[in-house]
């Protein structure tokens, strides 16, 4: 039984949550802002809010709330003057000392389920994307990298301490995360040694609180203990508000790129800084020009490959949503090229720091396309397959469907459209590299075939064994009177055979058998996969010029 005592009398001090609302936050710590806990033998609530700098000495002077649950929304105030007037203001937040809310509890008289959301200030003020599925806000940086800076449960939400802060430095206030805990004991305050009151205020920096006790007097529910106050965090310096206009510019960290290598063969080492560039305009005589051509592996575009949904490699530019884009020569089997002055201007540090780590000696010229485009100013197409298929490809459905109505090929779901994306010619010859895209190209073009439409094109009579989608694909060219059709069809075969028997299984026999189609055993598995691009561009062509024809057009009558 004294054991049991010093438990419950250990219990109701409520040590524990003072450690942790007292311990020392980092500044990535997502805090709770709200929390509510209802269960046996405990009660606590926690709520925040913002209090004017000026005010903060005057909130840390009491322990009660300075914003009640359910407060922090518009409200008209009533103030009597000396001539018995009255006179009243509109108060966005409901108080005139400037409180305000960081999150906000809705009710609505019982009609409507409550909810509670964050300050649309704040998210404004940091960008933030809600993520609905998971209630989740995330905040994008200029790099495109992602951060939750929030999280909403059902009985509690968390910010990150950092994001608030920076709102706070630049709002000239302090968040001020409130809490209300109650708890109860089966024992008498007579029989844990414990007299009922107390309630003396107690201040240890930005930190006061009370602790209470009482009787509550029923048989469950006895001697209680109840904690109540504030804890305040103060605000960044505005300098790292990160905020436009209070926020100190960074200064763009340089990067130094291989230009040239020396008659030893040793590296030759520039900045990309373009205001350390020579350029047309006699800047920085002597050094370096702007468009100085660097070089890199083409390993360099597979980080952006492999995030279709935050990066699109297009053709000559690479962008990251719509935070940033660079001109880059990207036609070519074995490298890519950029302008030295580019790097610099276009990239954030992180990325040029990535960019360098894939930069190698000048190793050849830059293409006739890029060539072309960026010092002639010619508008010219690239001849790389993978640049073409990425263009070419929707190019051709949608003259489909403005010449027939449909296209033979049928769009790809949202959730495997950057199987597409990523086609291109491999920057190794690594095979899941080769696996990847061997499963992408037979996703769009056979999985993609739309069997529904050329079945169309054969008489009812002629549809008996007629399964499969290659081979109701040939037998509607076939129908159609199509000429030259057997070995696109076959290409089409060989490359489901190929994903069916290394892709989708396990290796074998059956793989090396579909393999030597394509000279996989006998040739580097990059250029094997930029002939099938190849022939799927000639693919398209043939198809084209069989719509063209009108040889697609009409359904035949049985």
């Amino acid at each position: 039984m004294p054991g049991d005592i010093d438990k419950e009398q250990e219990r109701l001090r409520q040590s524990d949550f003072l450690k942790q609302i007292s311990r020392n936050f980092k500044s990535t710590d997502l805090i709770p802002v709200w929390w509510r806990v209802d269960r046996p033998g405990t009660y606590y609530s926690v709520y925040s809010g913002f209090v004017p700098n000026a005010k903060v000495e005057h909130a840390l002077a009491r322990t009660s709330w300075d914003l009640l649950i359910g407060d922090g929304v518009p409200e008209a105030c009533k103030y009597s003057g000396p001539d018995g007037k009255h006179r009243v203001e509109y108060l966005r937040f409901g108080n005139d000392e400037g409180i305000e809310p960081l999150v906000i509890s809705r009710y609505f008289h019982g009609m409507r389920e409550p909810y509670v959301e964050i300050s649309e200030e704040f998210r404004l003020f940091h960008q933030l994307y809600h993520d609905r599925m998971t209630d989740r806000y995330i905040k994008i940086d200029e790099t495109g990298n992602e951060t939750e800076v929030a999280i909403v449960e059902a009985e509690r939400i968390r910010i990150r301490l950092k994001e608030i802060r920076q709102f706070c430095a630049v709002k000239e206030m302090h968040l001020a995360v409130y809490f209300d805990s109650i708890r109860y004991s089966t024992l008498t305050p007579q029989e844990l040694g414990e007299e009922e009151g107390g309630r003396d205020a107690i201040r240890d920096g930005l930190l006061t609180y009370d602790v209470g006790y009482g009787d509550y007097g029923e048989c469950d529910r006895r001697a209680f203990s109840s904690l109540l106050g504030k804890r305040l965090f103060a605000p960044l310096p505005k300098t790292e508000s990160a905020f436009w206009g209070f926020a100190e510019e960074e200064p763009r960290e340089p990067v130094e790129f291989v230009i040239d290598v020396d008659e030893n063969g040793n590296d030759i080492l520039n900045t990309s800084d373009e205001n350390r560039l020579s350029n047309y305009f006699c800047a920085n005589a002597g050094k370096p020009h702007y468009l100085t051509p660097v070089f890199f592996r083409r390993t360099v575009l597979d980080k952006y490959y492999q995030q279709p949904e935050k990066f699109s490699v297009e053709d000559g530019y690479l962008r990251c949503g719509g935070l940033w884009g660079m001109t880059m020569d990207n036609h070519h089997d074995d490298y890519v090229v950029a302008w030295l002055g580019d790097l610099g201007r276009d990239l954030p540090y992180s990325e040029r720091l990535h960019w360098r780590s894939h930069n190698i000696a000048p190793c050849g010229r830059m293409s006739n396309v890029f060539f072309k485009r960026q010092i002639c100013a010619e508008a010219t197409d690239s001849k790389q397959p993978d640049v073409q298929l990425q263009y070419r490809f929707p190019a051709f459905s949608a003259h489909c469907e403005k010449r027939l109505g449909w296209s033979p090929f049928l769009p790809l779901a949202d959730e495997d459209q950057h199987y597409f994306s990523a086609l291109r010619i491999p920057a190794t010859n690594g095979q899941k590299e080769f696996d990847d895209l061997v499963l992408g190209l037979t996703k769009a073009l056979v999985d993609s075939l739309n069997e529904a439409e050329f079945v169309k094109r054969i008489r009812t009579d002629e549809r008996q064994g007629v399964k499969g989608g290659i081979t109701r694909f040939e037998r509607a060219l076939a129908v159609v009177g199509a000429e030259g059709y057997q070995e696109h069809v076959q290409f089409l075969r060989d490359l489901q055979a190929l994903r069916s028997a290394g892709v989708a299984h396990r290796k074998g026999r059956p793989y090396k058998k579909a393999g030597r189609r394509f000279k996989t055993d006998t040739e580097p598995l990059s250029k094997v996969f930029r002939e099938m691009l190849v022939a799927a561009l000639n693919l398209l062509e043939y198809l084209q010029d069989v719509v063209d024809a009108g040889l697609l057009d009409a359904t035949p009558e049985d």
